[in-house]
C-alpha cells in the first residue's frame, strides 16, 4: 500500500485519490464530531476515543510499520502538543455551545487559515476561481452557523464564549492540518506517521480526565467505552484519509474539501437527531457544495 501511494504522489491519479480521500474524511469527521457531542461529557467522550485509538494503534506502531527515522521524534512531539491544544479548546467549545452552531464555526474558519498556512509552508497558491469557491464554501458554512444560532434554544447563556472558542479551535485545525501534512511528508512510509501519531496522541486526554472518570456512574461507563471504540475507528479513517490526501496532493485543497463535513453534520442532525432542515439551511448546504465544486473545477 505504501509503495502504491508513493508511486502516485503528485500525479493526476494522486489528485483524484486525494479528492476521494478528502470527501471521505468530510463524512467521517461529521460523524466524529457528533460522537463527541453526544449525551456524555465531551471531555470523557474524547478521553474514551483517544484511549481506544492509542491502545489499538500500539501493536501496529511497535511491530508492523517501519520504525520512525530519528528526525521524526521532534516532529511527533510538535504534533502531539498542537493536538493537545486543539482538543482542549474543542472540548471547551462543545461544553459551552450547541453542536449545530459551534461545529460550523470551527470548520468554517479552519480552511481559511489552512489555505494561508499551506501557502506559507508549502508554497501553494489558489487561482482566482478557487478563491471564489472558497469564499462561497466558507460563507455557506458560517451562514449555517448563524442560522442555527438564531434558532437554538439551549446553551444560549454560554454561546458568546463558545463562539470565540470555536474560532480559536478553527485556527488550531489549520495549525494541525498544516503541521501534520509536513510530518507525514517527512517520513518514508506514511503509515509510520499515522500509527505512531495515534499511539502518542492517545495518552494526554485520558490521563488528565481521571477525576472525571471516577465521578462517572457505573451504568454510563460501558456505553461510553463503546462510543470510544467506535470513535477510534472513525478517527483512523477520517484523520488517516485527510493526511494521506495532503501527502498525495495540495494541502489547502484537501483541507477545504474536508470542510464539506458541515453538510454531512447537518444531515446527521436531521436524520439522527431529528432536527429540521428547512429551505434556508438546505440553501446554505447547497452553497457549501457549490463552493467545493467551483474550487475543484477552477483548480
Amino acid at each position: 500500500m505504501s509503495g502504491l501511494l508513493q508511486s502516485i504522489e503528485g500525479t493526476a491519479a494522486g489528485h483524484q485519490a486525494a479528492l476521494v480521500l478528502a470527501l471521505l474524511a468530510a463524512v467521517l469527521h461529521a460523524l466524529f464530531g457528533a460522537l463527541q457531542k453526544g449525551r456524555h461529557d465531551p471531555w470523557l467522550s474524547r478521553a474514551a476515543i483517544d484511549a481506544s485509538y492509542g491502545l489499538i494503534a500500539a501493536p501496529f506502531a511497535l511491530f508492523v510499520v517501519p520504525w520512525p527515522e530519528p528526525h521524526m521524534w521532534p516532529i511527533f512531539a510538535g504534533a502531539v502538543l498542537i493536538h493537545i491544544v486543539y482538543k482542549v479548546l474543542q472540548a471547551m467549545t462543545y461544553t459551552r455551545g450547541a453542536f449545530t452552531v459551534v461545529y460550523p464555526v470551527v470548520r468554517g474558519t479552519g480552511p481559511f487559515f489552512t489555505v494561508i498556512g499551506a501557502g506559507i509552508v508549502f508554497g501553494e497558491h489558489f487561482a482566482p476561481g478557487q478563491w471564489a469557491g472558497l469564499a462561497l464554501l466558507v460563507g455557506g458554512i458560517l451562514g449555517l452557523a448563524a442560522w442555527n444560532l438564531n434558532h437554538v434554544t439551549h446553551d444560549r447563556a454560554t454561546m458568546g464564549p463558545a463562539l470565540w472558542l470555536a474560532v480559536a479551535t478553527g485556527a488550531m485545525v489549520a495549525a494541525y492540518t498544516t503541521y501534520d501534512a509536513y510530518g507525514i511528508r517527512a517520513t518514508a512510509d506514511p503509515f509510520t506517521f499515522l500509527a505512531w501519531f495515534f499511539l502518542l496522541d492517545g495518552i494526554f486526554i485520558p490521563v488528565v480526565t481521571q477525576a472525571r472518570w471516577r465521578q462517572l456512574p457505573a451504568a454510563e461507563a460501558w456505553p461510553l467505552l463503546k462510543r470510544g471504540v467506535l470513535g477510534a475507528f472513525v478517527a483512523y479513517f477520517s484523520f488517516g484519509s485527510i493526511m494521506l490526501a495532503t501527502r498525495l496532493d495540495k494541502v489547502g485543497e484537501a483541507a477545504v474539501l474536508r470542510e464539506t463535513s458541515t453538510v454531512f453534520a447537518a444531515l446527521i442532525g436531521w436524520l439522527v437527531l431529528g432536527e429540521k432542515v428547512g429551505p434556508a439551511r438546505a440553501g446554505l448546504m447547497a452553497l457549501i457544495a457549490v463552493g467545493a465544486v467551483i474550487m475543484e473545477w477552477a483548480g
